[in-house]
């Protein structure tokens, strides 16, 4: 492998008949120099490599005894009946990143060959699923085709399959039967995204976990067709075209186990109503929603992650009870919204609160009161100063460890931070000077960021940093002069006792 050769050295492979694993990858070797012969004194072989090279087309005969076969990343335009059939061992074959169209595929293909547990043939030239796969199938890659359509019993033998990967194709509704996935009856994954999809395909076997459906053109969620899916964990429909009336209130209910619910960039103006009760994370970032009433979110008690993200919350919006039942919730992403003041009523229970790239413009003790397992809060890209941050904000942010104020207006380190604290950040700030004071109440302080700040060559008094044992990282750099920074010396470790 990795070398420069054009043909298979086949006198010398002649003599190789015990030869197990042949790896040619990454070479020059195109069809010519791999003669039809080559591979016929080779009875043991079970595994050939032969990916990255210049094959136009597969070798007609491989052996009978081949257990893992890799032509992937040539320009191959063509199979034969004997490449990959009558291998009775034959387990994984992967064909992905070539030239192969439907024509290129004879249908007896794998006559004869009922133990490949693994086909890939994605990023080819296929127009429709090829007939006549393995029904031993556990894993079928046919991503980045053409493909347009799914012919009716393509994939009926296929009983076995337990992941179908079908994203960056060209499938609509027309293209698939309502038999389509019937035969399934073990199919646990399933990508349809990036595709021209308008409605959720029906017939889903009730196995599936996990259902891709993101960036297609689904504009109404039918419950009918979820019907059934009660071992559904994620249900991916981001960047789809749903608006306000697309997912009907109880759209989901079917979806008893549903963990993961992915909407974002779908037009939603509120969040959605009588969702699964045992969802845990609901992802709605990028959509239009711009209230959230006190019982929004009452059906959903066990929510640990709640993205809402990039929508249009104002302050006055947000109920003050919203989040009173999720006392399970651990992360809160309320970034890019147009809030002017911290919401009430927060969970004790977070560990991440993100409020970047809104409108704040003061802080107050009350909303972050009672949050002591809060572990990283995101204040960035807003309008405070550090005279509207009142006295007691940090009290009981007791577990505290990353905090970023960056791209504020703030003119000096904040006071009082919490004990805790490892990592601040108060980038792209108007400090102009860091007191001997600045952090004497963060002892475990780990790594400073003030960057794009104010600060001049001896604007950060020496004794700054001497009470910080753990300080690794002061980031000073696009300040209008170069800033003297000294690091506390680090303690000498102690010498390791050794035995006698």
């Amino acid at each position: 492998m990795n070398n420069q050769l054009q043909e298979l050295p086949y006198n010398e492979l002649s003599r190789l008949s015990g030869l197990r694993t042949l790896n040619l990858h990454n070479n020059l070797i195109s069809s010519e120099g791999l003669p039809d012969e080559a591979f016929e004194s080779l009875t043991q072989l079970q595994h050939i490599y032969v990916a990255h090279n210049k094959l136009s087309v597969a070798p007609q005969f491989l052996p009978r005894s081949l257990r893992v076969a890799d032509l992937a990343a040539n320009e191959v335009t063509e199979i034969f009946p004997l490449t990959f059939g009558e291998k009775p061992a034959l387990r994984s074959v992967y064909l992905h990143n070539n030239q192969l169209s439907n024509a290129g595929l004879p249908p007896d293909a794998f006559h004869g060959s009922q133990a490949v547990v693994t086909l890939s043939l994605s990023s080819n030239r296929l127009s429709y699923v090829p007939p006549s796969l393995p029904s031993s199938l556990e894993r079928l890659h046919l991503q980045n085709n053409l493909i347009s359509k799914v012919p009716r019993g393509a994939l009926s033998r296929q009983t076995h399959l337990r992941e179908l990967y079908l994203q960056h194709n060209q499938l609509t509704d027309s293209g698939l039967h309502a038999t389509t996935f019937s035969k399934l009856h073990g199919l646990e994954y399933l990508d349809l995204s990036h595709n021209q999809l308008a409605a959720v395909p029906a017939g889903l076997p009730h196995t599936l976990a996990v259902l891709h459906l993101g960036r297609n053109r689904i504009r109404w969620v039918e419950a009918a067709r979820l019907r059934g899916l009660r071992g559904l964990r994620y249900l991916l429909l981001q960047h789809n075209q749903l608006g306000a009336a697309g997912l009907p209130a109880g759209a989901l209910r079917p979806l008893r186990g549903l963990h993961t619910l992915h909407l974002y960039g779908n037009g939603l103006d509120r969040v959605p109503q009588a969702l699964p009760r045992r969802l845990r994370a609901l992802v709605l970032p990028h959509n239009r929603v711009t209230t959230l009433g006190a019982r929004d979110l009452a059906a959903t008690p066990g929510l640990a992650e709640l993205n809402l993200a990039y929508n249009r919350l104002a302050s006055a919006c947000v109920h003050r009870r919203a989040f009173r039942r999720l006392r399970a919730l651990r992360s809160l992403d309320l970034a890019g919204n147009q809030l002017t003041l911290l919401p009430s009523g927060l969970p004790a229970s977070l560990r991440t609160l993100r409020l970047q790239r809104n409108q704040l413009r003061a802080l107050e003790p009350e909303p972050l009161a009672g949050l002591d397992q809060l572990q990283e809060l995101c204040l960035a890209h807003n309008r405070l100063r550090v005279g509207d941050i009142g006295p007691g904000t940090w009290h009981e942010l007791q577990a505290l460890q990353v905090l970023d104020l960056s791209h504020n207006e703030l003119s000096f380190v904040p006071p009082d931070l919490p004990e805790a604290l490892e990592e601040l950040h108060l980038q792209g700030n108007r400090i102009s000077h860091v007191g001997p004071e600045a952090f004497l109440s963060t002892p475990r302080l780990r790594a400073l960021f003030l960057r794009a700040n104010r600060l001049h060559v001896t604007s950060i008094a020496p004794e700054a940093f001497l009470g910080l044992p753990h300080l690794r990282v002061v980031d000073t750099t696009g300040n209008p002069e170069p800033v003297l920074v000294q690091l506390p010396p680090t303690a000498p470790r102690r010498p390791r006792a050794e035995g006698p």
